[in-house]
């Protein structure tokens, strides 16, 4: 190190040491390094202010100044001084420097090697970390803590649980950082029995109150679905802090309780513990999957208040939340107003684009990421772009997007990719060749993507490939419900009753039971759930009666309603009154019972439908107007018709196709917006509602 300072000479005043180091203290480092070369020193303490304060002002420069300090007044060879040099070098990115004082250092104590095996760790370096670890004569718990933890984070869980078992068979009694660890590996392995044995391990030493352990405890129960025991964690905290709210919060994010993640958002702000951008991440997620713009809205406002609202994970779940509620105007303004460039951010934005089927804006945005900004485009930002491309039925594109994703930028499709291409060719009607891209693929097919083209078969009444389909299903998971009910849509579409019955038989004999179907409704604030021939509202009486009323009125109207798809051995009253209790009907009644007129409302719908079950019709006899849109189904070969118009009220169907939403992981999900709202004279002038 070639090193440049002025002399130095004797001090000029009672206590240089204290003066300095209280500048440090202040971050003041110009001034320090002035007093620092006027005086001569021999206590090494006086130092670890000055490396502190060049981490905390994030400068290498002036570390770099200081160690050549050191050098010049004969320090640089101390351990206790080399070891905080190599920590600094390693926090303030010039881990090569780090390396290269850890060869010079003649006295090596584990602290050396543990700041080493750290900073490996940090640069993703499992192999050299391991070696130095591997040649350490002496080890002590720390060191420990950090293979493991290192381990553990790169997901090399089994490695990591394999260290721990060593450990432990040596002597050492592990601590609360050690079962942390460990506890994310039993949580990434999924194991629920490895995470028990260690929960044991936990109350031997009496750490199963420490936060720490419990936090992560929580973790592992909830990762593996064990909502109950996770809770049961969380609450014996004698305090519950951020980490421990996040953990619950996620925990019922994971397990696809969204509801519940309001909640207790809604609790942990009473309880006077302040939101982090993890949080508000989380949250806005929920207001997603309920497509609850009005919460969602309010959250954000929270995440200005803070200032958490241009942190870019916070951003781009904005940009998906506004996006899936409808409101993609909301989701551009969130993006435009970003302080920082992020590609997840920009492939967040592209997938709001195909979401609402807008693929030509959706590749403009990827051209301008591509040929105007300095970000890499990746492969998620091409998934993003093969899903606008498939819900904006831009076929030949999509499949030129795809060969430029493997021939000009090189990159190896997922399976995510090829899901996104059989969706794209089976909306499009090409179900053979969707087929052959899934028997020819290099990657083992998974359920979804044989569910994506029973869809496509649902869609275009394909009933001989949705049932070859429907086997192939049926090998990788002969319990998933999803599909049999899609098949049996097929062939009662068809009017293949005998088809419908021996799919119904086959899934009373190997006893899979289809989910109940929920809808949502969001009114001040508060979330209404309605399931299947619910009767659990206080209002249930009065929904029930105004649904009856509103049926009778319809078919005074003419409305015959779709009976299609409900058993065919019932007689036709019964299938209108079991179609009369489905929960976005019950849904939609409860709405136009409490909404004024000329009011902006959504539903959202949690099951697969396929048909409609008569939404279109319903309509009061008041001058309303309802208009139903199932966000994330958009296809060109579907659009918008007046079905149903009765004096001044008109209803507006947006025909449902098969969405299957893989880029979220919900299968089979459709969500629905309505409006309640008048049609302008202008738009009836102009066309948009035909009289």
């Amino acid at each position: 190190m070639h090193c440049s300072v002025s002399s130095v000479v004797r001090p000029l005043s009672a206590d240089p040491a204290t003066a300095i180091a209280n500048l440090c203290l202040k971050g003041n480092l110009r001034e320090a390094f002035q007093r620092f070369r006027l005086n001569i020193f021999t206590n090494t303490s006086l130092f670890t202010p000055f490396i502190q304060s060049c981490i905390t002002k994030q400068s290498l420069q002036s570390g770099k100044q200081l160690h050549c300090l050191l050098v010049v007044s004969g320090f640089s060879s101390d351990k206790f001084i080399c070891n905080h040099l190599m920590s600094m070098y390693s926090k303030l990115g010039d881990f090569p420097s780090a390396v290269a004082l850890y060869g010079r250092m003649r006295k090596k104590n584990f602290m050396s090697s543990n700041i080493l095996i750290n900073g490996y760790v940090r640069a993703g370096d499992l192999v050299s970390a391991r070696k130095v670890f591997d040649e350490m004569p002496d080890r002590k718990l720390t060191t420990w803590n950090a293979m493991i933890a290192g381990l553990i984070q790169f997901e090399f869980n089994e490695e990591g649980l394999s260290l721990f078992r060593e450990m432990h068979g040596l002597g050492f009694s592990p601590d609360e950082y050690t079962l942390g660890s460990v506890f994310s590996g039993a949580a990434g392995l999924r194991s629920v029995s490895i995470g028990q044995q260690i929960h044991g391990y936990a109350i031997k030493y009496g750490l199963e109150l420490d936060l720490v352990v419990n936090s992560s405890l929580a973790h592992m129960y909830m990762r593996n679905g064990k909502l109950q025991d996770g809770e049961i964690a969380i609450r014996s905290m004698p305090v519950r802090n951020l980490v421990a709210w996040n953990t619950l919060i996620m925990g019922n994010a994971q397990n696809g309780c969204p509801e519940t993640v309001l909640y207790l958002y809604k609790m942990m702000k009473i309880s006077g513990c302040r939101p982090n951008k993890i949080t508000f991440v989380t949250v806005l997620s929920s207001c997603s999957d309920l497509a609850i713009r009005g919460q969602g809205q309010q959250i954000h406002a929270e995440a200005i208040k803070i200032g958490a609202s241009s942190v870019v994970a916070v951003v781009s779940s904005l940009i998906s939340m506004y996006s899936k509620c409808g409101c993609l105007g909301d989701a551009a303004k969130a993006f435009s107003e970003r302080e920082d460039e992020d590609e997840v951010m920009w492939s967040s934005m592209i997938s709001a684009y195909g979401f609402h089927g807008q693929g030509d804006e959706a590749i403009k945005l990827f051209n301008t990421m591509a040929e105007q900004t300095n970000m890499e485009v990746n492969e998620v930002a091409f998934l993003n772009l093969l899903y606008a491309c498939s819900h904006s039925g831009l076929k030949d594109k999509g499949l030129e997007l795809f060969d430029m994703m493997v021939e000009k930028y090189g990159f190896k499709p997922g399976l995510k990719h090829y899901t996104c291409v059989v969706d794209l060719l089976g909306r499009a009607g090409c179900l053979d060749q969707a087929e052959a891209i899934i028997r020819s693929m290099p990657i083992k097919a998974d359920t979804v993507i044989w569910k994506t083209l029973l869809s496509a078969c649902n869609i275009h009444k394909n009933a001989e490939m949705a049932q070859s389909v429907f086997k192939e299903i049926l090998e990788i998971d002969p319990n998933d419900s999803a599909c049999y009910v899609l098949l049996a849509n097929v062939h009662a579409s068809a009017k293949r009753w005998r088809d419908v019955s021996e799919v119904r038989k086959l899934m009373r004999d190997k006893n899979v039971k289809k989910e109940a179907g929920i809808s949502w409704f969001e009114h001040k604030g508060e979330v209404h759930q309605f399931k299947m021939g619910d009767r659990s509202q206080s209002k249930s009486k009065e929904i029930y009666s105004y649904l009856k009323e509103l049926t009778l009125e319809m078919k005074l109207k003419g409305y015959k309603p779709d009976t299609a798809s409900v058993l065919h051995d019932m007689d036709e009253e019964e299938k209108e009154s079991d179609l009369v209790q489905h929960s976005e009907k019950l849904a939609v009644a409860f709405a136009l019972m409490i909404l004024p007129e000329e009011s902006f409302w959504r539903v959202r719908q949690s099951d697969w439908i396929g048909k409609p079950f008569g939404t279109k019709a319903l309509s009061d006899n008041k001058g309303k107007f309802l208009y139903m849109l199932p966000v994330g189904s958009y296809d060109t070969g579907h659009k918008t018709q007046i079905l149903y118009i009765a004096g001044s009220s008109f209803v507006v169907y947006l025909e449902i196709a098969s969405a299957v939403l893989f880029l979220s992981g919900a299968q089979e999900v459709v969500y629905c917006q309505l409006y309640l709202l008048k049609p302008s004279p202008q738009d009836v002038k102009s066309g948009i509602f035909r009289m």
